[in-house]
Parts: C-alpha cells; structure tokens; sequence
C-alpha cells in the first residue's frame, strides 16, 4: 500500500533550487505488502498547487521514492533524527495521508515490489517480483500492468523514465539487457541495449541501473564477475566501460544505482562496498572526485547503499539494505537526516531491508 505522511524539515534545506513549496513526501515500496508515501513539510508554497504539480515537485525537489523490504505500514510517528555526526536527536513529527495496496497478486497488489519510476505525467510505475508493471495514479488508483516478457531466471531490479524520450527504462537483471516501454507498456524492441551474457562489448552481466549523461548518451551499470559502468552513445551504441571486482578506487562491488548532477559527473551507490563514488567521465577516461560514507551504523555511515538519488545541487538521498534507513547529505557526504530503523512495528517510522530511493 502507499502512505503518505507529515513530518517537518526532513532536509533542512537553506536554499531551495526549484519552486518553494510546503511538503515534501517519501513514497517506500514494501516487498511484503505496500508502497509508502511520506509527506514531508518545511517549504513555504507559492500558491496553492494540484496533487499532480505537488507529485512534479515531490520528485524534482526532493521527496524520496524507497523500495523497501518491509515498511512498517503506519509510518506515523517519528519523522527525522539526528542531521550531525556527533548524535545530537533532532526529531519531529509525523502523519499519515494516504495508503494504497497490500500484499496479493491482482491487480494494485505487490508481491515484493522493488523498483519504481515517475513519468512525466505524474503516474507511478512500480515492478515488483511477479515481473508485473503496474501503473498508478497520483491518488494509488491502479490504472494498467503488463509483465517483461520473461521472468523464470529472475526479476527487474530497476527503472527509470528517459527524460529525453518519455520512455519507462527497465533494468531487466538477469536477462542481461536493458528494456524500453513506452508509457502504455508497449514493448519497443528496437531500443532494447544487450540480452546476452558475456565479456565482450554489447554483452552484459547482471544489469542493475541505466541514466542519461549530461552529453544526451547513457551510462549503464552491471554487477557480478565483472562490477562495470558502461558508456553508450545516444543512440545505444557501446562507447566504452571501466572497473572491476575490488575495493579501491573505480572498482565496485554491485554498483547498485547511477545518478548524474548538473556538472555531468556520476555518482554510483557502490552498494556491497557500503559507499558512494562521485566520478567525472566527461573526457575520454574516468576521473575519481569523491568517495563519501563507508561501513558502518552511525549516521553519515553506510550499510549496503542501494539507492541514491540527486534531488538539488547539494542534496542527496540514500537508502540502506543493511540499516534500514535513508540519509540525507550534503554533495560532501556531510550528513542532514536520516529516517526510519529496522522493525515492523506498525505505529512507527520503521523499515526493512530499504531498496531503492528515487
């Protein structure tokens, strides 16, 4: 189901860089059961805005999206804690506005679902591990679903919509290949980049994430034997890809999420690496700029980040597999917030095994 909840400045924002608004929300994808939406409040509103331009902002300025294990289905509770290093507890309330859907296999139903994506036009797609996209609107109501045309081997582990086409990009994971939909859930074939495993160029592991590049190409992500980031051109031709199994710099360990800010550079969620690496692939070879967090549970720590997201020039979510939560930091890796603790309590801000924030 989805839960829409209240709780006041999960971001702490000093300078918002898009429309100012009031509410913020986080929308959590429970694999038993639900998807999570949290509204958020700390942002002064031009005006009085639709639940469709409010979702726009949602995604443009901030709100997480998160695919997790488990969420507990009342969120109502606690909002944020602790924005510094040193422990201080900030915390603030919160309240539920509205959930849809439960565990079960009809239609606006999950079974475990795990990836999600927002289209231009405000509708929520989320695939879980029936193979099934199902498409919602802004207020849950289960619009249309159609399933990848295979699942035996395993399940779509990401999606995104193209920005540059509308297209809904699905990461269709142990099938080694990226798919491309149109909004209606029409197959496009033609758009399809890899299907085969192997080494060699057009040949892919498990695939886990796909972004468009500041250039109009795209960089795309692969995990298992070989841990790489792929270069491809716009019109899905290979270009180039770099990294291996390791833990130093440029090498990853399930390279779980991509993003790319406003300077063109990369940010991986290096996930069984328990960090995130800011790279500059805009020259020919890839430059490291950053790496933040590291293993650990203390806030500004990771534990197995699988999904991050850019949500202003110097803001960024993170979900926890590992901790059971999502940090926001600064572009430093200097830490904001951070949201929800491992439980299925009901009656509070709990979560498990969070997956993906978008």
């Amino acid at each position: 189901m989805i839960i829409r909840m209240s709780s006041q400045d999960l971001l702490n924002s000093q300078e918002p860089t898009a429309r100012e608004f009031r509410s913020f929300a986080t929308i959590v994808l429970d694999q038993h059961a639900q998807v999570d939406v949290s509204h958020r409040e700390g942002f002064v509103p031009e005006g009085v805005i639709s639940r469709r331009e409010f979702l726009r902002c949602v995604e443009r300025l901030g709100v997480g999206f998160l695919a997790a294990g488990f969420v507990s289905g009342g969120l109502s509770s606690v909002g944020c804690v602790s924005s510094t290093r040193n422990g201080s507890d900030a915390r603030t309330a919160s309240r539920t506005d509205l959930v849809f859907g439960q565990r079960g296999l009809s239609d606006g139903r999950f079974q475990k679902p795990r990836a999600m994506a927002i289209s231009p036009k405000d509708e929520i797609y989320v695939i879980d591990k029936t193979a099934r996209v199902q498409v919602f609107d802004a207020n849950g109501v289960f619009l249309r679903g159609w399933k990848t045309p295979e699942a035996a081997h395993g399940k779509p582990t990401g999606a995104t919509f193209d920005s540059s086409t509308g297209n809904l990009l699905v990461a269709d994971t142990h099938y080694f290949r990226y798919l491309a939909y149109s909004p209606q859930g029409e197959l496009l074939e033609p758009l399809t980049i890899g299907g085969e495993n192997g080494p060699d160029p057009g040949q892919f592991g498990w695939v886990t994430d796909i972004t468009r590049s500041r250039d109009g190409g795209f960089y795309l992500s692969e995990y298992g034997e070989y841990d790489r980031i792929y270069k491809y051109t716009a019109d899905r031709q290979y270009i180039d890809r770099f990294g291996e199994h390791g833990d130093g710099p440029l090498q990853f360990s399930r390279p779980q999420t991509l993003d790319v800010d406003a300077q063109g550079f990369l940010w991986v969620a290096d996930a069984c690496n328990h960090r995130i690496q800011v790279i500059d692939w805009r020259e020919e070879k890839p430059r490291l700029v950053n790496i933040l967090g590291g293993q650990g549970s203390e806030v500004g720590r990771l534990q197995f980040p699988y999904g991050l997201t850019l949500i202003s020039e110097d803001r960024l979510l993170v979900s926890e597999f590992g901790n059971h939560r999502v940090q926001c930091w600064t572009r430093e890796g200097k830490p904001i917030s951070a949201w929800g603790s491992a439980g299925k309590d009901r009656k509070s801000t709990r979560l498990n095994s969070s997956h993906t924030v978008i």
